[in-house]
């Protein structure tokens, strides 16, 4: 019975939550109701310029993540179409990310997937981490993402561009090796440099031109899409270089032809359930967590940092939702996981979108791209896409911000390098959760060491700091200020420090001033709860006095209060802070046995003047 009662009562909680998350179930309803032709006009031009950066951009991430390119383009259509119904900001656009691609490809390699063995788990790797979104989004857990330092994002993103670069240089040389299950960035490094030897001169002439084409339109052209016109005039150069190979004979001089992208087949994909086994949800569920932890980080800092700019705001858990249920969309599709997009949410923003509809405009616009371009993606060097690839990678390393973290303070330093270096030694999935593992303990390091300060009064009934108990006016009474948080990180440094001042044989009462003392928890209880019969034993006894309407419902709740003592319990007080402390000096002096208690007006001088009692 008493299992069967805490069971309901931890239901009765959830239930709560999610009742209390204040997620609107559709909120474009909201912009759609003042919605005017301006607004659409607006909305259609971003979303025009947004589809031809999303497009390009999701069949790169595609090859990035080791899948076929159309996987990455049903992302961008389905993502751009789903995410913004439910999202409720303008400022996150979704699709595949550059991060999610290579954390994909991380776990593809790392479980020894071939590329049937990818189709066949991607539905059920999106669909859980989709899952986990929207349970993340009902309890509100993008609140706690503020306790993941910027440290573990920057190692981790840099680390995961420098294993992109690497597992690109291959396909950029035409030259071609298995990552051996559980890879790492140096195997693939060491194999790179093993098949050196066997360098395709025509695969490394196309990433050469492609890069060269890069660089012009970006400095030369920029108003052009630059990975759009990349594309279009290396795919032209191509075709007429393998009608040289093949019709003139000069095959022999360039090493052969030049391997391409090949037809874009979206007739064997179709909306479905993903299909799957437990075995095969019990090996990927730590990925999708991984998964959908990085979608959480990526997307709301951005969100939030485009919002900032023009005083806006963002709901982050809503965003979450959508996020959720776009993955969940993406996983019926067999697409690739969407996430919120840095590029694409800031050209969406910069092209002066006006609602989340102009994302659903590039989203469509993707869909008919997918139909009308798919059969050109033929003609498309694989090179040419790889060197893209690279470009796009070498851009994610933020040498400004990583800058920043190294020189700002040690701990972050400390986060930074282990996320880094782990991320390149075992596995990227690995290596976030351990960032921010550490991130978290170097948190609760710092916030749990509460300062436990003695205090006295002088002549002037004025409360002052003294640095030793030889000093205590009245050598059987203590005056001890707790600050900071009571949590369960600080309980035992809390009980320790207390029973320090406990040890001057002359003492026999302390009182604990907890005016700015924060978050009991119940292992602080606990240690208070050790505090208290350990002076009882010795024969001595505990006052709290100025305690916050927070912690005198947990030491109510919890029964420590009758373990204390009401009689030595006072509540603070808002007009006069310091008149907890005078009843509780009262208490201690009668039960000292002093009949007529002389009590002083006490007060810390630099808080204010003293009011009377």
């Amino acid at each position: 019975m008493v299992i069967w009662r805490e069971f309901k009562r931890a239901v009765n909680l959830l239930w709560g939550v999610a009742r209390s998350s204040a997620l609107d179930p559709f909120p474009l309803r909201h912009e759609l109701t003042s919605y005017t032709l301006e607004k659409g006009r607006a909305d259609l031009r971003a979303g025009g310029n947004l589809a031809l950066l999303d497009f390009p951009q999701a069949i790169v991430y595609a090859m990035a993540a080791g899948l076929p390119v159309e996987h990455g383009i049903l992302c961008a259509a389905i993502a751009g179409l789903v995410g913004p119904l439910f999202s409720g900001t303008r400022f996150i656009v979704m699709g595949p990310t550059n991060a999610t691609a290579v954390l994909l490809l991380g776990f593809f390699l790392g479980l020894g997937y071939q590329p049937e063995e990818r189709a066949a788990a991607l539905p059920v790797l999106v669909a859980l981490s989709g899952s986990f979104l929207v349970l993340g989004a009902v309890l509100r857990v993008a609140n706690l993402l503020q306790y993941i330092s910027r440290s573990v994002v920057t190692g981790y993103i840099s680390a995961a561009a420098v294993y992109l670069v690497a597992n690109q240089l291959r396909m950029v040389l035409g030259i071609s090796f298995e990552v051996p299950r559980g890879g790492t960035f140096f195997d693939v490094v060491a194999l790179t440099a093993r098949h050196l030897p066997e360098i395709h001169v025509s695969a490394a002439a196309v990433a050469a031109v492609t890069a060269l084409a890069y660089w012009f339109f970006t400095r030369r052209l920029p108003k052009l899409p630059p990975i759009v016109a990349t594309l279009v005039v290396v795919s032209v150069m191509a075709v007429v270089v393998d009608f040289a190979m093949v019709h003139l004979g000069l095959g022999h001089l360039l090493g052969g032809r030049v391997a391409v992208m090949g037809g874009v087949d979206f007739g064997g994909m179709q909306l479905a359930a993903p299909q799957s086994d437990y075995g095969r949800i019990n090996v990927l569920a730590g990925p999708a967590m991984v998964l959908a932890f990085l979608c959480m980080l990526e997307g709301t800092s951005i969100g939030k940092s485009l919002a900032a700019r023009v005083g806006g705001r963002v709901n982050a858990n809503q965003a979450l939702l959508g996020m959720g249920l776009a993955n969940l969309a993406c996983a019926w599709g067999a697409a690739m996981p969407a996430s919120g997009s840095l590029t694409r949410s800031q050209l969406c923003f910069d092209s002066r979108s006006r609602t989340p509809v102009a994302a659903m405009v590039s989203g469509a616009l993707c869909a008919v791209g997918a139909v009308v371009v798919g059969p050109l993606l033929w003609f498309v060097p694989k090179p040419a896409l790889a060197i893209l690839v690279i470009f796009i990678g070498l851009s994610l390393i933020d040498r400004h911000v990583i800058r920043v973290v190294m020189r700002s303070t040690k701990s972050d330093a400390f986060v930074f390098l282990a996320t880094f270096i782990s991320a390149l030694v075992v596995r990227l999935d690995f290596a976030i959760i351990l960032g921010a593992l550490i991130s978290i303990v170097l948190f609760l390091k710092k916030v749990s060491t509460p300062e436990l300060v003695e205090y006295s009064f002088n002549e002037q009934g004025n409360l002052y700091e003294i640095e030793a108990a030889a000093l205590r006016p009245n050598p059987k009474i203590s005056i001890v200020h707790v600050e900071g948080e009571l949590f369960f990180g600080a309980s035992e440094l809390f009980r320790d420090q207390a029973r320090r001042v406990c040890e001057d044989p002359n003492l026999k009462v302390i009182i604990l001033r907890m005016r700015n003392a924060y978050r009991l928890d119940a292992t602080s209880v606990l240690a208070l709860e050790e505090l208290v019969r350990y002076m009882r034993e010795t024969g001595r006894a505990l006052i709290v006095s100025g305690a916050r309407k927070d912690v005198y419902k947990v030491v109510r709740n919890s029964g420590l209060l009758d373990i204390i003592g009401r009689e030595n319990f006072f509540m603070g007080s808002t007009q006069n802070p310091n008149v907890a402390t005078r009843n509780a000096l009262k208490r201690a002096k009668e039960i000292l046995g002093e009949v007529k208690p002389d009590v002083e007006i006490l007060y810390d001088p630099s808080k204010g003047a003293p009011k009377a009692a």
